[in-house]
């Protein structure tokens, strides 16, 4: 999996976890909806400050953000709905 669309998945998976719509992730972590939308459909190459921010934002540590097999189950579940 590229890792632009793994990162995307776990932005995703994460923010659903909280229950944030995208618009309130966009004001919590400072960025634009619809930048946000392109994270998380990974057509976005997001800098390592910008990882860092989305992931104070979603309140867990940025290396949780990279993680395979998590964005996988998790685009596998949602796939399949």
């Amino acid at each position: 999996m590229d890792i632009r669309k793994r990162i995307g998945w776990n932005v995703r998976r994460l923010r659903a976890q909280r229950e944030l719509t995208q618009e309130d992730f966009a004001t919590d972590s400072g960025f634009d909806r619809g930048y946000i939308s392109g994270v998380e459909r990974g057509v976005r190459n997001p800098s390592v400050l910008v990882l860092e921010r989305l992931s104070m934002a979603l309140k867990v540590d940025v290396a949780e953000l990279f993680d395979a097999g998590k964005a996988v189950e998790f685009a596998n579940i949602t796939s399949r709905k």
